[in-house]
């Protein structure tokens, strides 16, 4: 079943959903009931709040109406018409979006006894609707106005067969399990404090732990391939902010600014202009270009709190942003080698399934048409060559430039939107950016940006679900434990753990009374990924029975051995450990 398919599957859905609400209630009035990205949602206003017991009520009727089978009519209607049926129905959120349309668009859809204005499209009938499910109910506003009426939107998700509605129910439960909320409690990651405020991360020592590797990988990267690392302060003046554009075009997202002196300063939204003012410091030759400058820069978005979400919607976030300033020659060379650095990222963090889209030219563009044109041909010359899969969206790009945006696929195969490539020639313009051609004249520069995790706080949120907070070797904050199955071993454990830490691995060494069987429990509660167990035996041949998280399976290995094949792993980044030993072995650790 196509996307378009799916819409009107789930806009049906929808209109099904209205009217078992009103079939049961009444008094309730409509607002609108669209299909989203993963099923389809109605809002409602109701003075009752509706409970769990009533969802169960509605879906019950739902399946009623489907068996019904009744037929779907579209119903072209006047104003007039359109004006007395939403009246006499009282259908009062109806009426008001009735008066935003144009003559020609309303239209109505029937089954049974229910209308709707609606624009479709939809399914013929009710019955082709085959498996159904209420997922939540949650509070809204109308058209997302927190002024306007408190409203009461259902989700709900359908399907054209039954089995693919339990596995959309099993994919939920893995959800559920993953979510990087609860894994953050549960493996003492990172918290969110109301004292510090709502969208403030705070990082734990074990994600602090984390997040200093991401880091170093991602500077040592970027020195390899040609960046510079910027630092820029996380404020500046307002004159900055009104030279961007920021002020205009972005005041909504920005905090209130701070008296310094008599003198407005903006919390930073973003990097960009800082960058800007360093390429301005002094003047530049053609012979510079390209630069390359990347930064770690924390920015700070004002979100309203109804979308916060864990670490993958806040307030204060690390963007890992870069600026390529270039000659017109070498932005096609250019576009192309960010391409190639972003999925060498992408694919170290084991991610393999990288989908792109492509935003070409909106209608309120900035800069000359041939520029944009040639812009474009970039991008889609760089998508070729490293022969992605990609969809165009005609005009979607930003006013300023086009456009690559980069979706990762993760372990539940969710589509994840991650890194963008954005030309920009507003910028370069508004600041009045230059450099020295070898015509010895002054050159308009490209201005490329680049957001390629795009925020740690909500990459690592990604990658806490998508490894389900087993994370690889090389980015575990733990690697190993060293495990002595009593205290007559806890001399050598302690060697142990010291001979790996002299390796630079991160070990610890479980030092509790409790039996064997608890420490491997607690040790599989926190994810670590490999177990080192010692006993007598492993004592004087100095090894360790080996043991890989999730696995019963365990092998003897000398402590040397069971050291470098863990810094191969790490060294190579694999993304799971699994050594073949394991498979069939199962040795008797021992006194």
């Amino acid at each position: 079943m196509s996307n378009d398919d799916l819409h009107a599957f789930w806009h049906t859905s929808s209109h099904i959903l209205a009217q078992a609400v009103k079939e049961l209630y009444p008094e309730t009035r409509l607002g609108t009931g669209p299909a989203i990205a993963s099923g389809f949602y109605y809002d409602f206003h109701r003075e009752t709040p509706f409970t769990p017991e009533d969802l169960k009520r509605i879906e019950s009727k739902m399946r009623g109406i489907v068996k019904r089978d009744l037929p779907v009519e579209r119903m072209p209607v006047s104003r007039a018409e359109a004006e007395k049926i939403l009246t006499e129905r009282g259908e009062t959120f109806k009426l008001e979006l009735l008066a935003e349309l144009p003559d020609a668009a309303i239209t109505f859809y029937r089954q049974g006894e229910f209308m709707d204005l609606c624009a479709g499209p939809h399914l013929d009938s009710t019955g082709r609707v085959k498996a159904l499910a209420l997922l939540s109910v949650a509070a809204s506003h109308w058209k997302g106005d927190e002024k306007r009426e408190s409203m009461q939107r259902i989700y709900g998700i359908s399907f054209p067969e039954p089995d693919r509605l339990e596995e959309y129910r099993r994919q939920i439960e893995e959800a559920r399990e993953r979510d990087h909320r609860r894994l953050g409690i549960d493996l003492d990651l990172f918290s969110v404090s109301e004292a510090v405020g709502p969208g403030l991360i705070l990082w734990h020592p074990k994600g602090g732990r984390v997040r200093h590797l991401i880091e170093n990988f991602w500077r040592e990267s970027h020195y390899a391939n040609g960046y510079e690392i910027l630092y820029t302060p996380h404020l500046g003046r307002a004159q900055l902010w009104e030279t961007s554009g920021h002020l205009d075009f972005y005041r909504e997202a920005m905090y209130a600014p701070m008296e310094v002196e008599n003198d407005p300063y903006y919390l930073k939204p973003m990097n960009c202009p800082f960058h800007i003012q360093v390429y301005q410091n002094r003047r530049r030759s053609y012979r510079e270009l390209p630069l390359r400058w990347a930064e770690l820069g924390t920015v700070y978005r004002f979100e309203k709190g109804g979308v916060l979400h864990g670490l993958l919607r806040v307030r204060g976030f690390t963007q890992d942003d870069a600026h390529i300033i270039c000659t017109p020659e070498q932005m096609e060379s250019e576009i192309a080698e960010v391409l190639r650095f972003s999925l060498y990222m992408w694919r170290s963090f084991g991610f393999e399934s990288i989908r792109a889209y492509l935003a070409t030219r909106p209608e309120n563009a900035v800069g000359r048409p041939e520029d944009w044109e040639a812009a474009q041909r970039s991008l889609e010359k760089a998508i070729a060559r490293e022969k992605l899969d990609y969809e165009l969206d005609p005009g979607g790009g930003a006013f300023y430039g086009p456009k690559i945006d980069l979706k990762i696929r993760d372990a539940l195969g969710r589509e994840w939107q991650t890194t963008t490539i954005q030309f920009d020639f507003n910028e370069p313009a508004r600041f009045d950016m230059s450099y020295i051609g070898d015509d010895g004249q002054k050159h308009r520069p490209y201005m490329i940006h680049r957001a390629l995790l795009g925020s740690l706080e909500r990459f690592f949120g990604i990658l806490i679900e998508h490894y389900k907070g087993l994370f690889p070797v090389w980015l575990a904050p733990i690697q190993a434990a060293v495990l002595p199955i009593s205290a007559k071993e806890m001399d050598y454990a302690l060697e142990v753990g010291a001979f790996l830490s002299g390796r630079g691995l991160r070990v610890t060494v479980d030092r509790s009374e409790d039996t064997i069987s608890r420490k491997i429990r607690r040790c599989e509660l926190e994810k670590i990924p490999v177990l080192a167990v010692v006993g007598g035996r492993e004592r004087e041949a100095r090894s360790v029975a080996a043991r890989l998280h999730g696995r019963r399976q365990q092998v003897v290995l000398a402590l040397e051995e069971f050291a470098r094949r863990l810094e191969t792993a790490a060294a190579e980044k694999s993304p799971a450990l699994d050594w073949p030993e394991t498979i069939n072995a199962k040795q008797e650790v021992g006194h």
